[in-house]
């Protein structure tokens, strides 16, 4: 954004010709290098019934919800803004939906009503945030903290089981012998992807995290791009829940999606996006992500109890952080020089 004979002119930022992802990928790649050494058959994939199986298909497919909330993160902490709320988005979309199918409702209603539900949480994040001018971090924890409030009554204070094929495909089904919803964040993945480089949406975003001020002189509506976004963030965290309930067949409100949004500033943050906002990197998000489900993935294959995961998360955020700081890396240049 600059200003060009008295007039303020949208330009794209540095962030789309240069390439924020590469520490995060080249760590991904050596977690992918000591598995093919120290963790047995992990590299392995078996073929049963017409469908693939093995350890990296697993981590693809459990790493798929945090993904998807890690695109909408990635836009909101563009904006300037944060997503607290995702993970009790979740409980209530997966909630709702195993309502519905508990009461063999028909597929198309189980599927989009939790997601309508789910946008419109996003939406009234993105009014408090916009309308009433509260900050986002609080704005987004009061539905984070309400928001399984809302779920329990929904299911009652009780876990919802329900059986429901069609519905329970989203994430136990295959297709040409890979697990469904692989092709359903894939998808996802590729349309956020194309709305934020493709089209003006993301040029928008980043003006708004860079100035909002002289984005509003520019003529972007700020207002209606922050609450966008939060409604997308909703969304994706809507589509994480449908998967999550499908998985376990069941709507455990208190614990599903628990701590998830923290998965998702993390895989944000790993990417590349920094949390002031004005650049953002959805493909850095997709590779942080899976650099926290391959790291938790390997830290239990080795033998490490599950509570270590949160100390050596916070090792690899801190030395990829590191590793992507400015100054870090102009002292590394100087010492390279000096050598």
């Amino acid at each position: 954004m600059k200003l060009e004979g008295g007039v303020v002119v949208l330009k794209p930022s540095g962030n789309r010709t240069s390439r924020p992802y590469l520490w995060a990928l080249s760590f991904w790649l050596l977690l992918l290098i000591f598995n093919l050494f120290f963790t047995e058959n992990f590299w392995a994939i078996e073929v049963r019934d017409g469908h693939l199986y093995g350890s990296l298909l697993d981590v693809l497919r459990r790493a798929a919800p945090t993904v998807l909330l890690s695109m909408g993160m990635t836009l909101v902490i563009a904006t300037g803004g944060i997503d607290l709320s995702v993970g009790a988005v979740i409980a209530i979309a997966g909630s709702a939906a195993a309502l519905l199918a508990r009461a063999h409702c028909p597929l198309l209603l189980v599927v989009a009503a939790p997601l309508a539900l789910a946008a419109v949480a996003g939406l009234w994040n993105g009014l408090l945030v916009t309308r009433l001018g509260i900050q986002p971090f609080v704005a987004t924890l009061i539905l984070m903290v309400s928001g399984r409030g809302i779920a329990q009554l929904l299911c009652g204070g009780q876990i919802v089981r329900f059986s429901y094929p069609a519905f329970e495909f989203l994430s136990s089904g295959f297709l040409l012998g890979l697990p469904f919803s692989l092709y359903v964040t894939a998808l996802l993945c590729i349309g956020a992807g194309l709305a934020a480089r493709r089209t003006a949406l993301g040029l928008f975003v980043e003006a708004i995290g860079i100035n909002p001020s002289a984005s509003r002189y520019a003529g972007v509506n700020a207002s209606a791009v922050k609450a966008l976004v939060y409604v997308l963030s909703a969304l994706c965290a809507g589509v994480a829940g449908l998967l999550l309930t499908t998985e376990i067949r069941a709507a455990d409100a208190n614990n599903v999606g628990l701590n998830l949004e923290l998965d998702a500033i993390l895989a944000t943050v790993i990417g590349g996006t920094p949390m002031t906002g004005g650049r953002f990197c959805l493909l850095g998000s997709i590779i942080g992500a899976l650099i926290i489900q391959t790291l938790t993935t390997t830290i239990l294959a080795q033998g490490v109890l599950r509570p270590a995961t949160l100390v050596v998360k916070a090792l690899v955020v801190i030395l990829i952080s590191l590793m992507q700081s400015p100054a870090v890396r102009a002292g590394m240049a100087r010492m390279r020089a000096a050598l």
